[in-house]
């Protein structure tokens, strides 16, 4: 029997894969609080998906999903930080407002081609705006691999991959070729993200 391939484990627990339309098409934002009820029952299946996550795959860095990743085409996030103790972030219609200039490259994944890793270039901290259930407008400053969670989510939200982000000519390499799995992104003077 063969063994089933990480984005055979992926597509079967309902995460849309590449290729499809549906992730590389802006995600429409939400209109709060009208939408409320929309808003809830997204956030559900996305919280609920990413549970599931975590039975099946060890997530030393973190996991985030996006709403289309689940075939929902609208503007929400949810970002798993690397301590399962830390509470699950949702983002609603977030969106970069500022970053840092300094940048570094680490490996990621991607749920939606799970088979491969790449070196991506970040920035260390990204400001990001986003909306409440309420209507109201946050602000949040994200650092080191948060903000690297965040900022890819908010990447699939705009319909953006990561590869998008690679350098001209870089390529994923497969996953039986990464050295880190089960370890967490290495920061300068900050070893717990």
């Amino acid at each position: 029997m063969t063994p089933t391939k990480p984005s055979d484990q992926m597509n079967q627990l309902g995460i849309v894969q590449a290729g499809a339309p549906i992730l590389t098409t802006p995600a429409r934002r939400f209109d709060l609080p009208t939408e409320r009820a929309a808003v809830e029952e997204t956030t559900a299946r996305l919280l609920e998906v990413l549970h599931r996550l975590a039975e099946v795959h060890e997530f030393a860095k973190g996991r985030g999903l996006a709403a289309p990743q689940i075939g929902i085409d609208r503007a929400a996030a949810a970002v798993q930080p690397p301590d399962p103790a830390e509470d699950v972030l949702v983002l609603l219609n977030p969106r970069v407002i500022d970053a840092s200039d300094e940048q570094d490259e680490q490996y990621e994944g991607c749920l939606s081609f799970f088979d491969v890793r790449g070196l991506v270039p970040r920035p260390l901290r990204v400001t990001v705006q986003a909306t409440a259930l309420d209507g109201t407008v946050t602000t949040t400053t994200y650092e080191n691999g948060l903000a690297r969670l965040v900022h890819h989510e908010i990447d699939h939200l705009d319909g953006l991959l990561y590869t998008a982000r690679m350098h001209p000519g870089a390529a994923p390499i497969p996953v039986e070729q990464y050295r880190q799995t089960g370890k967490r992104w290495s920061y300068t003077g900050d070893e717990t993200t």
